[in-house]
């Protein structure tokens, strides 16, 4: 009776709660699209909410637990009126643990769970030992033990002690293999575990309706824990080739959430807090001496543009026939599935042959292709197809190129202000704060290549990469991954801040060019003058080309220079360089066959007071 009258009681309370408006609707905010800025990115939600006519009480579960209040922006599909809109953060909502940890964690509690076994059997054997021992005293019934008898109880107890010392330390062995394997479980859970997805964020808003039923909600925000920086991946596959450029995204969130079949954007603008219009003042101009950006840092109002804009849709090589695409583009997932080509007299009762990347295939398997995955159509009739594909072409060929690249899915959109990179494929980025590399383009860059060596500082030849009107690429300050002939060599770093008219990279070392410095020891000599010392110096560079192409090679060496009248400097042989007197610099630009070897001797003398010691 007792119990009906707490139910009823608390009936009635919820019934005013309602009736005094009290009453709040949670729902789930998905996350459905972000842009993510160079400091910042913008996040968009979608809810749908059943509301009442009236005034309503709305909370918003699963947003970040960093946005920006003022930022936020709710939408609807029906006419609602928001009255009042508040932030905080939910710190009772426990984060919902992922697969893989769980899995770790059954893993450590079986581990644990052998561990305390082993513990028990290394803790009963060390009891046996010890009664082993507590019990080994021999006493006779008489006056003493046989020999037969004391050998027999010996035996006995170095068999059993034996036997329990090896089994312990199996027990140990196993055990400490256990501990090992428990660390490891425990720091890999460390290393999921490590999301800022402990705490969610949530919205209460206050809405008033005119009419009851159900309300599609979109609200976005703008949140500081999400950036990306650029990152360049430079590939060489000859130096008879252009340069492959290719532009790269290292993106990184902690807001909170896991981006999950997210719609990305990637945009190279930072988001603008400043409202106030500007004030123009004077403009004083002085000399400038730049300074190079250090690395992972970006300039605030440095924009980029791409070499070459990308075209949504399907690019078509058709000069024999009329094509028309359809199903492609659209975004509706149904659509995509249905591509469909016709031409114009191109295709008649009899089917063409259907050629997917090179690949002839079956009708029905060309009517299965996802329309968003084409990159290329191109329909061949004629001789055009029998040439190619044969006489089964005899009724055209219908050729298809697939996306097979991230780059093939995104779209480049050249705003006046800023790049923007649509990510068509949906994108999952863990809130753990670690990079993501995501490949944004690539163009081809016609590039110089030459090599460079500086045989007295280094052994080594350097490529060397310049790129003219490289202005126009308007990158961003950021490392580069070097590939050169299909190997990873190295890293350098891209400074657009550079101040000469070509924009200088190094590719890194070729160890194919071999390059040798040596001291002639029959030429060089020492001389004493009355009070003057002469040294003579003579060295030969040797230049090996180990490739199968010609190359040309910038070569430097120096000379010493004198600031003191007592010491006196002569070139005695630089074998035609050209001679930097100011600098002491010698420069030969040589050009090298396959195979071909080359000498250059550089002598030179230096004359000073033979009490004195100088840096040679």
């Amino acid at each position: 009776m007792q119990a009906k009258i707490l139910l009823f009681l608390a009936g009635c309370f919820a019934a005013i709660r309602v009736l005094a408006g009290d009453e709040k609707l949670t729902v789930a905010a998905a996350l459905s699209a972000a842009t993510v800025y160079r400091a910042g990115a913008e996040l968009n939600h979608n809810a749908t909410v059943t509301l009442k006519k009236g005034t309503n009480e709305i909370v918003l579960e699963g947003v970040s637990n960093g946005l920006d209040i003022n930022s936020v922006q709710v939408g609807s599909n029906r006419a609602l009126t928001i009255l009042s809109m508040a932030f905080s953060t939910d710190y009772l909502v426990t984060a919902a643990k992922s697969a893989l940890v769980q899995r770790l964690e059954d893993s450590v509690k079986q581990v644990v769970k052998e561990t305390e076994r082993l513990q028990v059997l290394i803790k009963t054997d060390l009891d046996l030992l010890d009664a082993l021992k507590a019990n080994r005293e021999i006493r006779g019934t008489q006056t003493g033990v046989s020999v037969a008898e004391l050998i027999k109880m010996m035996e006995y107890y170095k068999t059993k002690t034996l036997e329990l010392q090896n089994e312990m330390a199996v027990y140990r062995d196993k055990q400490t293999k256990a501990t090992d394997q428990l660390q490891k479980l425990n720091n890999q859970i460390s290393e999921e575990e490590q999301k800022n997805n402990k705490t969610l964020g949530k919205l209460l808003l206050q809405v008033v309706t005119a009419a009851a039923g159900s309300y599609e909600l979109s609200v976005s925000y703008m949140t500081p824990k999400a950036f990306w920086n650029p990152s360049y991946e430079l590939r060489v596959e000859t130096v008879n080739k252009p340069m492959i450029l290719v532009y790269k995204a290292r993106m990184s969130q902690t807001t909170g959430l896991d981006w999950k079949q997210v719609k990305l954007t990637l945009s190279t603008s930072m988001p603008s807090q400043n409202s106030n219009a500007p004030l123009m003042k004077s403009w004083f101009l002085a000399y400038q001496y730049p300074n190079s950006y250090r690395r992972n840092e970006a300039p605030a109002n440095t924009l980029l543009s791409m070499m070459e804009k990308s075209v949504a849709g399907v690019a078509v090589n058709n000069s024999l026939s009329e094509v028309v695409v359809t199903g492609y583009g659209t975004g509706n997932a149904e659509a995509a599935g249905n591509l469909r080509l016709r031409g114009a007299n191109s295709v008649k009762s009899n089917s063409p042959v259907y050629v997917v990347d090179g690949k002839i295939v079956p009708e029905q398997e060309f009517k299965q292709i996802d329309g968003a995955r084409v990159k290329s159509v191109n329909v061949l009739k004629g001789t055009a197809a029998t040439s190619l594909y044969g006489n089964s072409a005899a009724e055209g060929a219908v050729v298809v190129s697939l996306k097979d690249q991230l780059g093939d899915y995104i779209t480049v959109n050249d705003n006046p202000l800023n790049i923007t990179y649509e990510i068509e494929l949906p994108y999952d980025v863990p809130g753990n704060g670690k990079e993501q590399n995501v490949s944004l383009k690539e163009v081809p860059v016609d590039t110089y290549y030459n090599y460079y060596a500086a045989p007295a500082l280094d052994k080594d030849a350097y490529l060397l990469g310049e790129v003219a009107n490289w202005e126009q690429l308007n990158l961003l300050p950021g490392e580069a991954n070097i590939i050169f002939e299909g190997r990873y060599i190295g890293k350098t770093f891209i400074d657009p801040a550079a101040t000469q008219d070509s924009l200088h990279m190094t590719l890194g070392k070729d160890k194919r060019l071999v390059i040798k410095k040596e001291k002639l020891q029959d030429v060089s000599s020492v001389k004493f003058l009355g009070s003057n010392k002469k040294q003579v110096f003579m060295y030969e560079i040797t230049i090996r080309n180990n490739k199968k192409e010609a190359l040309q090679l910038l070569l430097k060496d120096q000379y010493p220079l004198s600031t003191n009248k007592d010491i006196e400097v002569q070139l005695l042989e630089s074998s035609g360089a050209t001679d930097n007197t100011d600098l002491g610099i010698l420069t030969w630009k040589l050009a090298l066959q396959p195979g071909e070897l080359k000498k250059i001797r550089v002598g030179y003398s230096v004359k000073y007071p033979k009490d004195k010691t100088i840096n040679l």
